[in-house]
């Protein structure tokens, strides 16, 4: 019996042993599973299980635009076989070249295709405008197979938006514009139009940035995807998942895969708005010349990081120069709403309407300024005349020649006032000339301290000893401003 007893034991605690691997092992495989399961379902969230409800959604207002320019190329037939056998001086060439060597002219016609959509069911339709541009003829057609010639094209080659307009005789469907500000970098987008004229083609892919500017134009703010966009899909809607437009899909880079670009659809709610209603698009002008703030500007402003636009030039008469702007200042803030750079400015300024008065909250010498400014139309055509000149000179520790600027100096630099001294002469291998220094250079400040004058030059730079840090605020030749950092 206690031999069978002591066997029972072993037994149970065997069994027990075995239970309790059992319940861990379940609890380990429930554990993973749920891990698993949450993981896959995490997948399946970021991941849609299909785009075809927005396409069917969208494609109904995704047209394809067809364009013909005419274009005419003169030649003269024959030009080298035909000829007076008497020379130059024959008066009977006059004959020859009228019937020999006369002009012809032919005829051909350029064909192109692009996409637009349509956002207003009278028949509104917003594309690029590379694809509609000189184009004598224009069509558009539906999904439906239904086709329109436009009859009204209103362009604003600046942002390459235009709009299109059609007279149908029903309704037509149409697409409403979302709101681009509320995109995130990796969001789901699509992009609808006709690659390679092959219509209703739907693309699919993700925000891959914002706001990136490419050297299209002065505008540019542009919404990169890597949702294909090939020729063709130019002046198509790149759409979201709820099936608003949120970008007008407008550029690629040449042998680039999966980079695309498209303009913002809060950048051309405002464009698309004044073609509508005026036909034209009116700018805001503040009237400055600006440029970015390096890291080294804003460490000699004192400002923690490099934001804002800095003022290289103010224009007389305009209306920075009214309210009382200079050369130096740093623009933060228009109305509250902050500048990172003078590609914000540059927008933002040309999306306020003439006439309206902004507060620009500034800084000049550390100090925070806040103005008024009265914002007046962008005038293009306008040339603004400046003022430049000779001036005694005076050769400087530096290895160049400073002088006073005169009226004539103000007029051949481009210069906007007369104050500081400008660089006449630097002398080759010298200390100037080591330090990128040129010709029309004008020192403004010095370690922070103004110069209006070769006096006031002359003066600064006696109290700065040998090996003392030497700081010059220096506007280049080209308007832009520059800090060189040395000793003396």
């Amino acid at each position: 019996m206690k031999k069978t007893g002591f066997r029972t034991t072993r037994e149970k605690k065997l069994l027990t042993y075995i239970a309790c691997v059992g319940v861990i092992s379940v609890f380990v495989w429930l554990v993973a599973s749920s891990t698993v399961s949450a993981a896959v379902g995490q997948k399946v969230r970021l991941i849609p299980e299909s785009f075809s409800e927005v396409a069917e959604k969208i494609s109904p207002a995704v047209v394809n635009v067809r364009t013909e320019t005419v274009t005419t190329q003169t030649d003269r037939m024959f030009r080298h076989y035909f000829g007076s056998p008497f020379g130059p001086n024959d008066p009977l060439n006059d004959f020859f070249e009228r019937f020999f060597n006369a002009p012809h002219e032919r005829h051909f016609k350029q064909r192109s295709l692009g996409s637009g959509f349509i956002i207003d069911p009278k028949g509104i339709i917003v594309t690029n405008n590379h694809v509609v541009e000189n184009a004598d003829k224009i069509t558009v057609k539906l999904k439906n197979g239904e086709e329109y010639e436009v009859k009204k094209v209103h362009t604003d080659p600046k942002t390459d938006i235009a709009i299109l307009e059609i007279d149908p005789d029903h309704a037509l469907p149409s697409v409403p514009l979302g709101d681009s500000d509320s995109l995130k970098v990796g969001e789901w987008v699509i992009a609808i139009g006709s690659p390679f004229g092959l219509e209703q083609t739907v693309t699919a892919g993700i925000v891959s940035a914002k706001g990136r500017v490419i050297g299209a134009g002065p505008y540019d703010d542009f919404i990169q995807t890597d949702a294909s966009i090939n020729p063709g899909n130019s002046g198509g809607p790149l759409v979201n998942m709820k099936g608003e437009v949120v970008g007008i899909n407008t550029a690629i880079i040449a042998g680039g895969q999966g980079i695309g670009f498209a303009i913002p659809s809060n950048l051309a709610k405002n464009i698309i708005r004044q073609l509508e209603t005026k036909g034209y698009v009116e700018r805001g002008w503040l009237g400055v010349g600006i440029q970015p703030v390096s890291k080294e500007m804003a460490e000699y402003y004192g400002l923690k990081e490099g934001r804002g636009a800095l003022v290289s030039k103010v224009f007389p008469g305009d209306p920075a120069d009214k309210a009382g702007i200079k050369p130096g200042d740093i623009i933060l803030e228009v109305d509250g709403k902050k500048i990172d750079d003078s590609h914000d400015l540059s927008t933002m300024i040309a999306n306020i309407p003439a006439g309206k008065t902004v507060k620009i909250l500034l800084i000049r010498n550390g100090k925070k300024k806040t103005v008024k400014v009265k914002i007046t139309k962008r005038n293009d055509e306008q040339i603004s005349a400046k003022a430049g000149g000779e001036a005694e000179a005076e050769v400087s520790a530096l290895d160049v020649t400073v002088a006073n600027i005169t009226d004539d100096v103000a007029r051949r630099l481009n210069l906007d006032s007369t104050e500081g001294v400008y660089v006449s002469e630097v002398k080759e291998g010298g200390r100037g000339d080591m330090l990128g220094l040129m010709r029309g250079d004008v020192i403004k400040e010095i370690n922070h301290k103004r110069i209006r004058n070769i006096d006031d030059y002359k003066k600064v730079m006696a109290s700065i000893k040998e090996g003392d840090r030497l700081q010059l605020l220096i506007r280049k030749v080209n308007g832009i401003y520059m800090l060189i950092d040395t000793t003396r």
